[in-house]
Parts: C-alpha cells; sequence; structure tokens
C-alpha cells in the first residue's frame, strides 16, 4: 500500500477544532457601500481643515504635561495627597506605560496609580472619566489599536460639550465617515477574492474568517491611500490562519513533514502525495507569495524578494511542525523551550517581511538583510508579545481540544504553580517586552530614515492586534468576541 493509500486511510482520525462558520455573509460584505466618497466630502473635509487650523492657534498652556516628581515624594512613593486626583492618577498610569527597562519611576507610578485608581469610586457607567478609568486598567491606550478607540474619544469630546471645538469635531465624524468608506471598498475587494480562491469548500476544517483578517490589516494602517497594503495582508493573515489549521487540526505527522518540506524547498512538486486539499493550500500559498514577489520587481527592478518572503514562511512551518511532533509524542517541553519555538510559529515575521516590502520606499527595498538583522531583537519581543498573549485567550480551549501546551501549562508544570501564578508571570513578561519595544521604538534613532514610520507605527501595531485580538479569548476562532468591534469600525458611520 503507498503512501497515498494510507493517508486516504487515516483520513477518519482527522482532529477538529469545531470553528463555527462564518457570521458575515458574502453578499452583506460586497454590498458594503458607504455615501461618504466623492469630491463633494473631500472639500468640506479641506474646508474644515481650515477652520479646526485657525483655531489651533488658542493659547495651549493648560495643555502642558506636569514632569514625575510632582505625584512622588522624596522616597519615590506617591504622594497620599495625589490618591483622590482621579484624572491626574489616570494620566499617570497611561504615560507609565511608555517606560523603557530600568525605570523605577515609572514602574512605581504604575503600581500606585493602579491601586488609586482600583480604589477611586467614579464608577459612573455615563461619566467619560470612569469609562476611561475603566478602560486604562484594562488595557493602556499605548497597547490599544489608536483607530480602533476613534470612535468613543469621538462621543466622549462630544459628551463634554467643548462649544468652541465643533469644527474640530465636525471634521473628526467626517474623516472618520470617509476612512470607512474607503475601508469598505478594500474589504468588498478582500472577500471576493477570498471567495474565488474556493479554498473555503475544500477546507472545511479551517477557520473562514475573511472579515477578521482584514481588521488586523486594518489595525496594522488604516490610512485611505494604503490600500494594496491592506489587500496583501489580508491575505497573508488568511494564509497564516488557514496554515494553523493545518498543522493543528488536520494534517498526520507524516503529512506536515511533507508540506513543511514543500514551503522549505518552494517546490509544488513535493506535495503530488499529499490529501488534495493541503495540495490546494500549499498551491494557493505559492500563487500568491510569487505574485506578490513579481510585483516587487516589477516596481523596483529587484527580483530577489521571494527569498526572503519563502523563507518566512518554512521558518512558520518549521515551528508549526515542531508543535505537531510534540502533540504526536506526548513531549511536554520545557517552558523555555516551547518560548523559544512559540515565539517563531506566533508567525510574526511573516506578517512583518510582507509588511517591510509593501511599504518601503523603493530604494530601501535592498536593505531587507541589514532591517531583518538590526532588528531581530524588535520582532522577538513584538513576537513574545503574540505569542503569550494568544495563549491567555486560547489556552482553555486549545486545551479541551487536546493541542500542544501553551506557556501558561509550560510553566505550570516546569515551577509547580498555580494557573493564577503562570498568568501574573506571563503578563509580567508582556510588560517586559513592551519596555523593550519603546526603547527601541520611542529612543534609538533610525539609520535608514525612510524605515522609522514603518518601525514606529506598523510594526508595533502587530503587538497592540495581539491584545486586541486575544483580550477577551480568541478573536479569530470565535466571531461574536469581534463583531461589534468589526460593525463599529467598517459598517456604521458617525451621524453628521
Amino acid at each position: 500500500m503507498d503512501s497515498k493509500t494510507n493517508f486516504q486511510a487515516d483520513e477518519h482520525q482527522r482532529r477538529s477544532a469545531n470553528y463555527k462558520p462564518n457570521i458575515w455573509k458574502d453578499g452583506f460584505l460586497e454590498s458594503l457601500n458607504s455615501k461618504y466618497v466623492g469630491d463633494d466630502y473631500t472639500r468640506q473635509s479641506k474646508n474644515l481643515i481650515e477652520d479646526v487650523k485657525n483655531m489651533m492657534f488658542v493659547e495651549t498652556e493648560d495643555l502642558i504635561a506636569h514632569v514625575f516628581g510632582g505625584f512622588m515624594d522624596e522616597k519615590g512613593a506617591l504622594k497620599e495627597s495625589n490618591y483622590w486626583d482621579v484624572k491626574g492618577m489616570l494620566e499617570l498610569l497611561e504615560a507609565s506605560n511608555l517606560a523603557f527597562e530600568g525605570e523605577r519611576i515609572l514602574d512605581e507610578a504604575k503600581a500606585s496609580s493602579t491601586v488609586a485608581l482600583r480604589g477611586s469610586k467614579v464608577w459612573n457607567p455615563d461619566n467619560n472619566l470612569a469609562r476611561q478609568v475603566v478602560h486604562a486598567l484594562e488595557l493602556s491606550s499605548h497597547r490599544r489599536v489608536g483607530w480602533f478607540n476613534v470612535k468613543g474619544h469621538i462621543h466622549a469630546y462630544e459628551k463634554d460639550n467643548h462649544a468652541n471645538t465643533i469644527s474640530l469635531l465636525e471634521l473628526a465624524k467626517l474623516n472618520f465617515n470617509m476612512v470607512q468608506a474607503a475601508l469598505q471598498k478594500d474589504l468588498s475587494e478582500v472577500s471576493m477574492w477570498w471567495n474565488n480562491l474556493g479554498l473555503k469548500e475544500h477546507l472545511k476544517f479551517a477557520r473562514d474568517r475573511p472579515v477578521e483578517c482584514f481588521m488586523f490589516a486594518v489595525g496594522l494602517n488604516f490610512h485611505p491611500g494604503y490600500t494594496s497594503f491592506r489587500i496583501l495582508l489580508s491575505k497573508v493573515i488568511n494564509l497564516i490562519l488557514i496554515i494553523d489549521d493545518v498543522y493543528d487540526i488536520y494534517g498526520s505527522l507524516e503529512e506536515l513533514k511533507i508540506f513543511t518540506n514543500a514551503v522549505d524547498r518552494w517546490d509544488v512538486g513535493v506535495t503530488e502525495q499529499l490529501p488534495e486539499c493541503m495540495k490546494i493550500c500549499f498551491q494557493v500559498l505559492y500563487n500568491t507569495t510569487c505574485e506578490f514577489a513579481h510585483e516587487i520587481e516589477e516596481e523596483s527592478g529587484w527580483n530577489l524578494a521571494l527569498p526572503h518572503l519563502s523563507k518566512a514562511w518554512a521558518d512558520f512551518c518549521k515551528a508549526l511542525l515542531v508543535e505537531a511532533e510534540w502533540y504526536s509524542t506526548g513531549y511536554a517541553p520545557s517552558f523555555e523551550e516551547y518560548l523559544s519555538n512559540g515565539c517563531i510559529s506566533s508567525s510574526v515575521s511573516v506578517p512583518w517581511v510582507h509588511t517591510f516590502f509593501s511599504t518601503t520606499h523603493r530604494d530601501g527595498i535592498k536593505e531587507i538583510a541589514d532591517f531583518l538583522h538590526k532588528n531581530e531583537d524588535l520582532v522577538h519581543n513584538i513576537s513574545l508579545i503574540v505569542r503569550l498573549t494568544n495563549d491567555m485567550g486560547t489556552s482553555a480551549a486549545e486545551q479541551e481540544r487536546g493541542d500542544a501546551p501553551s506557556a501558561i501549562l509550560c510553566y505550570m508544570r516546569e515551577m509547580n504553580a498555580s494557573e493564577d501564578t503562570a498568568e501574573a508571570k506571563i503578563k509580567g513578561m508582556i510588560d517586559n517586552a513592551w519596555k523593550k519595544i519603546n526603547g527601541k521604538c520611542l529612543r534609538t534613532p533610525q539609520q535608514v530614515p525612510f524605515l522609522s514610520p514603518f518601525i514606529n507605527n506598523i510594526a508595533t501595531n502587530i503587538a497592540r492586534m495581539a491584545h486586541s485580538l486575544y483580550q477577551a479569548g480568541d478573536g479569530f476562532g470565535d466571531q461574536e468576541q469581534g463583531s461589534r468591534l468589526i460593525q463599529s469600525v467598517l459598517v456604521e458611520p458617525l451621524p453628521l
């Protein structure tokens, strides 16, 4: 009996994650058609911008922030008199999340302001300040995707009833609606691409989540001028989800070894003995990546992008294979061993490399090798945040279906610790990774100037998207969790 027959005989042993069907219907996605497009709205926006410019020349003394010493006593502790200044404590907490490693004063400020805010009595849900406190205690603004919170900021500002800032509010609302209109067009294109692929019919075990994948791309860069970037990243994230499910749920260990070898060698012929759905999966990965590499060559005249793109995919698949081998053999990795592999299986390097090529000025594309080398530590810390937030959000579901162990389980077993202790350890690691990211992005001058926006905005938004996705569970697996945010950002305009 040949290998192909063996694979077919094992079909009944396939696992299932019991993912629910996609809640976003194709007709609905492709019918989104905001009215906030065209020259009339562009002219209105330009007029409002001029009004706001004139308004900004008012006195700004009230906007100047205090140095942190005013909050602290001579021993470095928070002055008790400040505990009742809720707005001041909120601002202090938010500022403390910009700390670098070794900034003891900010560490103390974060701990003290957290205690002060948890003990405050501003919990009226109709109170803007109370909502901001709840928001900050859940997750700081610095770790949130800025665009996802724009509506909330507009509503809060509106309730404060600033009579002299009507133009600013109108501009903010109009800008949001115009951006939303552009995003709807992008989403419609992504939806059509996904449906034309036909992958969801062949891979019924995998997550059918084109809208959530598009939201990931929006979280990285919402600006209307980045349509091609969002469409590309949506495709990449879709493929990451599918391949992750192939390794986690569908493939036998032998099939996964063949699939990994095919990606590593970048050779369609290697997949010949695989089940049809895995062959189709690789073919889509191959075609999508080669098309992007060809676009780069046409735009820049540089034909060496494909090796970097395919290597990112190969490294990702090799890490997934390691996890599949652990599961198959019942091997229990150490905490350090798990994280070393888990940072790669987090998949961060895949969108990282694609994003670099999609957003970098044509003259900078050839600097990819130097860029990757100089930012290895940044990639590691973003990957660590993605891996740990993912594990915090999905550990229970993955444990229930018997997947490979998570960071929480590895730490509990190795240290004989409780789940609460393990979660506290992991939250501390996430905090420390953010400090290192802050140190890289807020302090280090970039040697190649045109790379700074990439580092400071899009790259760090990968870490922010991890918090957005996994703060309350599995943002890709459980669509209901993120449906309200998707409606708000992509479907519902602000009334003007």
